[in-house]
């Protein structure tokens, strides 16, 4: 099913839902969801997939994990670090954003990588079980949405094999001092082949439309993450 959030006065942001009964290939309902799908991509680059498989304790205990790691002592985290072009921390003040904090999961979906970050960054807790879980069923919404995407364009199964690393990237944005910019972080496409976005009910995505309009995504479900098109995924469309 699809509904539609109003984000502006003349844009319709797409939310779709991925109920269980249509995530079955081939039937009728499966069908229909990947034409929402792509219509989406094609005309945002994102959609907003209201998707309840990751549960709400999981995503509840992760955000509080993310609240931990910016405690960590600096130079634990800056031993993090991931093969380029992803960085495996980011510190406020940095040249992307003076309000910016970030910490790069890298292998998300395998269990020995985040055992490895586990041990750097909670060397007396390793929570290693919860990151792990949320890594991998990113990764399934991952794949479906690609899926989707062959199956709509009538391309073989083939067609978007890649070789890839899942990257989980837990983000902080701190609040600016009174009267500076707001800008957490620079306008930007995402280089990767796709990311998907899970806010901690803080709303601050904005996304560029229609002759260089800018329209921030408010009210997300609490079981709402947004799909986003990567550049490398884009060369289909």
């Amino acid at each position: 099913m699809v509904t539609n959030m109003s984000v502006d006065a003349k844009i319709e942001f797409p939310v779709i839902e991925f109920r269980s009964s249509d995530l079955e290939r081939g039937t009728n309902g499966w069908h229909q969801l990947c034409k929402k799908v792509r219509e989406a991509c094609e005309t945002f680059g994102c959609f907003e997939v209201v998707y309840d498989t990751i549960s709400t304790e999981v995503r509840e205990e992760m955000f509080r994990l993310m609240k931990e790691l910016v405690e960590v002592p600096l130079e634990r985290k800056q031993k993090n670090v991931l093969p380029p072009p992803t960085p495996g921390w980011v510190g406020p003040g940095s040249h992307v954003s003076p309000l910016y904090e970030g910490f790069g999961l890298g292998d998300a979906s395998n269990y020995d990588s985040v055992k490895n970050f586990a041990e750097l960054m909670w060397p007396e807790g390793q929570p290693r079980d919860t990151a792990h879980t949320m890594g991998t069923q990113l990764e399934v919404l991952n794949k479906l949405v690609w899926l989707m995407l062959i199956d709509s364009y009538g391309l073989g199964d083939d067609s978007l094999k890649m070789n890839y690393t899942m990257v989980i990237r837990m983000m902080k944005y701190m609040p600016p001092p009174p009267g500076e910019s707001e800008i957490g972080f620079f306008a930007h496409t995402d280089k990767l082949v796709s990311t998907i976005i899970c806010e901690n009910q803080i709303p601050g995505l904005e996304i560029e439309v229609n002759d260089g309009q800018w329209i921030r995504l408010t009210n997300l479900s609490p079981s709402s993450l947004v799909f986003v098109v990567g550049d490398a995924l884009m060369s289909i469309f």
